[in-house]
């Protein structure tokens, strides 16, 4: 039976990652501060963009361990790992408020894998550009793994910090 997506579900975060550079794993932290309309102070993928914050669901890394591979939060590249939501079934649009005051808004769902990652090679697959979520930071603050979150509201497919399609 599939759980319709409903204001007011709750999850937690499970573990908050970082790195420098692009194309790497990331490292999990103590705790991540998010920048308004920039993402995680430090990380290579922060910016000026619609992809600022990556999320995936703890259960997606859980789905690739059960493929065989020694994988843990982090090692997908996303910035924050969850556990109790099913990230891929929120609309862009959505919001979800993070511990205390962070809001952050769903920009994309999955993303296209231009260069197969070390993860397709081990695995032939990778949950990342299907399970994964990217989002922009509406409201900064701490984020660290244990706090709670909360869709605050379901999306309607548009979030104004996506870019039009290129050729349009």
């Amino acid at each position: 039976m599939t759980v319709s997506i409903q204001p007011g579900m709750r999850g937690t975060v499970v573990s908050v990652n970082i790195s420098d550079r692009k194309g790497v794993r990331k490292t999990p932290t103590a705790c991540i501060d998010l920048v308004h309309d920039h993402g995680v102070d430090g990380d290579a993928h922060a910016g000026d963009w619609h992809r600022q914050v990556s999320l995936l669901a703890q259960e997606s890394v859980d789905k690739m361990v059960a493929k065989g591979l020694d994988v843990t939060a982090g090692d997908f590249g996303e910035n924050v790992t969850t556990r109790g939501l099913d990230l891929p079934a929120l609309p862009v649009g959505s919001r979800l408020s993070v511990g205390e005051g962070v809001v952050l808004e769903i920009s994309q769902i999955g993303k296209v894998c231009h260069n197969r990652c070390a993860i397709y090679y081990q695995a032939g697959d990778c949950v990342m550009p299907k399970e994964g979520v990217f989002a922009v930071v509406c409201e900064p603050g701490e984020m660290k793994a244990g706090d709670e979150i909360v869709i605050d509201s379901v999306g309607d497919g548009t979030c104004d910090r996506v870019p039009e399609p290129e050729g349009e």
